[in-house]
């Protein structure tokens, strides 16, 4: 499986945004639209901080303001 969890970074905490996402596609500046496994999609508004593929990580960061 190739999956990754999708985190936002918040006060120095990593928050799952979600499981198993499959498909991240640029939405806008700063905007990424999220799909997961089961077709469910979400929208994420911030900058991606990293990705750690090994672990099946895709960290962002929230914008302020």
């Amino acid at each position: 499986m190739c999956e990754a969890n999708a985190y936002i970074i918040k006060e120095g905490q990593e928050h799952l945004i979600m499981k198993s996402v499959d498909i991240l596609e640029p939405s806008g500046e700063n905007v990424w639209k999220l799909v997961d496994i089961f077709g469910d999609q979400k929208i994420v508004k911030g900058c991606i901080k990293g990705m750690n593929l090994v672990d099946h990580k895709i960290l962002f960061e929230a914008q302020s303001g």
